[in-house]
């Protein structure tokens, strides 16, 4: 794999994920999504996976790892690797909200 396979995917997988579970999307889709499984009220499987970023980029990274991994060992260990970037980016760039 080339590194900017690497990049590229962490990349995708943070988009993907923060998409999912923090934007409303084109015409609230993603919103209205969040609300019909149950992300207002926390409840759920489907409810709690979107409202956790880390829950939900180990799901997201997982055909991620899949296509850009040659073998299972390496898809193995891109699997939680692209999911470790995308939290570190959402690190980086979330707001801190306790400066207002």
């Amino acid at each position: 794999m080339k590194w900017y396979g690497l990049v590229l995917g962490v990349l995708c997988v943070w988009r993907i994920t923060h998409l999912f579970q923090a934007e409303d999307g084109p015409w609230d889709m993603f919103a209205k999504l969040r609300r019909a499984v149950g992300n207002e009220t926390g409840e759920g499987f489907w409810g709690k996976l979107l409202d956790c970023f880390y829950c939900l980029s180990m799901w997201i990274s997982v055909p991620f790892a899949y296509y850009l991994g040659q073998s299972w060992e390496e898809r193995g260990l891109l699997w939680p690797a692209l999911s470790a970037g995308a939290i570190l980016l959402e690190r980086v760039t979330a707001r801190d909200t306790e400066r207002g």
